[in-house]
């Protein structure tokens, strides 16, 4: 039997890389699509990977991504946004424009390939694949100075929720992460006063792949993901 398909969009070298290696390590064939896939070679090569270069709000683009495969993904993850920071009267409206364009409508584009293909797919015992969308806290509470980045994850969010509440029934488990703090990527320390206040990207790809083996008797539809220092 061909290995499962995964799919990851928005990667880079922080959490979308983790997820690529914890992925491919479980025993899946991956896709990796990003606006720029040049940087993207060294992961490829360590994970085996096909690699794709793609604007995540073109809707044929992404379209056209998913029609391309051989077989339906069993796994989807969006990772990508955008914020424009600054006073809400400041705000330029094209900027933010082009912001929700990228963590919500891109979001939808990304989602709606995804469960089209799946849908198609002959279930594996009950169980025809994963969508999680990578969210943040600001879907959950906004911050100030930080409008246009709510208003992406609150739509994010919502999306995941309606797609659950359609698609747990039809066999397909779709779950939005809420990354709530500072994730430890390349380049980012942490404070010398605040040890242990970033998240492991490597514990976050963990986190998702548990999502991925769920039982679907007890399917999460959100989790939340936080350092064990933070308060809540």
């Amino acid at each position: 039997m061909s290995k499962p398909l995964a799919v990851i969009m928005g990667v880079g070298t922080g959490l979308s890389a983790s997820l690529a290696r914890v992925l491919a390590g479980d025993g899946h064939d991956l896709v990796l699509a990003a606006r720029n896939a040049d940087k993207l070679g060294d992961l490829a090569r360590e994970t085996g990977a096909r690699v794709v270069s793609l604007d995540a709000t073109d809707a044929r683009a992404v379209a056209e991504l998913f029609d391309g495969f051989d077989a339906p993904p069993r796994v989807a993850i969006y990772n990508p946004s955008a914020r424009v920071r600054g006073p809400i009267a400041e705000l330029d409206p094209e900027e933010v424009r082009r912001a929700v364009d990228v963590t919500a409508f891109g979001a939808f584009l990304f989602g709606q390939a995804a469960a089209k293909r799946m849908l198609a797919a002959e279930p594996e015992a009950g169980v025809r694949g994963t969508i999680i969308f990578t969210g943040a806290s600001a879907g959950v509470k906004g911050f100030p100075l930080s409008a246009t980045f709510a208003m992406g994850k609150f739509a994010q969010r919502g999306l995941a929720e309606s797609m659950a509440r359609e698609l747990h029934p039809r066999g397909i488990h779709v779950a939005w992460v809420n990354i709530d703090g500072v994730i430890r990527n390349p380049g980012r320390e942490e404070p010398a006063d605040a040890p242990d206040s970033m998240l492991d990207p490597d514990a976050i790809a963990r986190a998702y792949l548990g999502l991925i083996r769920q039982d679907r008797s007890a399917w999460s539809n959100e989790l939340s993901l936080r350092p064990w220092v933070e308060r809540f």
